[in-house]
């Protein structure tokens, strides 16, 4: 009896500490220009949706690196792969607010050619609507019936001051959910982002001649501006400039393949070995929000996006308190340094662990 009566109370514990944990499972929406297989953006919903202190709430899909139909198709594909179709995926904005293909293309020919165009880019150009033939294999789910911009205001009204916005993309699917409803912005409980550049200590051609160029600032800036002014709580950014001190390697991935995972098994099968390895842009931003003592180095300064549609147009502003033109920027903490041996790790780690069932 004694026995019987030891165990009830374990497992009643047991149950206790996991009913508390779940509770304390911290709520994220992903907002991606979810481009693949494989690379930066598939490795950051991975990282997000490895961690087990992390309730992803849905995948909010808008364009940028490439076409917003066909990211939608690579990220159900991968939730199919690695068994976490719980998780909605939500179709977003197809074109920036204001910025086209056709302005983007005079302007490099006024102003000079970037090295990044995104779903733009002349060498993998196709039309919005055109799915090409997917490596990993062709979906069998679907995404959900909802746009991004409601189901954005609907989580968070849900979920007062709980949910977090991870945004690792264009933020034009954040600029409508502001414009829909004023509350949106305050109702988060922060934001969090990839974007942006300052002065990046590197000697990639991509930023020597234009630091303060980034591409997720320049495919839309004038979400970006708009997001930027809204009522956030908090603001964190993960700039070029921290972003470029980052590489997966074939070192990484060699190590991640050792797992037998569902996870493990599509970061190697997709790691684009023939670029030697890349910088981990938004996977960085991911996992600071996870574990914010990643950061060894930030400040804050006022930031916003140059939006006159000239040579500096897309290009990142920050002031300080001493020069702030009080023309709506809000501070944000930007991050400028990390403990590169830590992130690695951590990001090794979760791509080898198993993943975590849905709550």
């Amino acid at each position: 009896m004694r026995n019987k009566k030891l165990t009830f109370v374990i497992l009643f514990l047991l149950l206790a500490d996991s009913s508390v944990f779940a509770q304390q499972r911290r709520k994220v929406v992903i907002d991606q220009d979810c481009s693949g297989p494989g690379g930066s953006n598939m490795q950051t919903l991975l990282t997000l949706i490895q961690s087990p202190q992390v309730e992803v709430l849905g995948i909010t899909v808008v364009s940028g690196n490439q076409w917003r139909d066909e990211e939608i198709s690579r990220t159900l594909r991968l939730l199919e792969l690695i068994g976490r179709t719980d998780i909605p995926v939500v179709p977003g904005a197809v074109f920036p607010l204001v910025h086209r293909r056709k302005e983007a293309q005079l302007w490099q020919e006024r102003y000079g050619k970037v090295a990044f165009a995104g779903a733009w880019d002349d060498r993998w150009w196709h039309e919005p609507e055109m799915i090409p033939k997917l490596i990993e294999g062709e979906p069998h789910t679907k995404a959900a019936d909802e746009d991004a911009a409601h189901f954005l205001i609907r989580m968070v009204h849900k979920y007062p001051h709980a949910v977090t916005i991870y945004e690792g993309g264009p933020m034009t699917d954040l600029a409508l959910a502001n414009a829909i409803d004023p509350h949106f912005a305050e109702l988060a409980e922060g934001l969090v982002f990839m974007g942006g550049s300052l002065n990046p200590q590197t000697d990639d051609p991509e930023f020597l001649s234009a630091p303060r160029h980034e591409f997720n600032f320049w495919f839309d800036p004038e979400a970006a501006r708009s997001v930027l002014e809204a009522p956030w709580k908090k603001i964190v950014c993960t700039p070029v400039d921290i972003s470029v001190k980052t590489r997966i390697t074939d070192a990484m991935v060699l190590e991640i393949k050792k797992s037998n995972s569902a996870t493990a098994q599509y970061v190697a099968k997709y790691f684009m070995k023939d670029q030697g390895g890349y910088y981990m842009w938004d996977e960085l931003a991911a996992a600071a929000w996870i574990d914010p003592t990643l950061i060894t180095k930030k400040e804050e300064r006022y930031m916003n996006v140059d939006v006159d549609h000239g040579a500096e147009y897309g290009n990142t502003l920050t002031w300080t308190d001493k020069d702030n033109p009080m023309v709506g920027a809000r501070l944000v903490e930007i991050q400028q340094d990390l403990n590169l041996g830590r992130f690695n790790k951590m990001f090794v780690d979760l791509m080898k662990a198993p993943t975590p069932q849905a709550p």
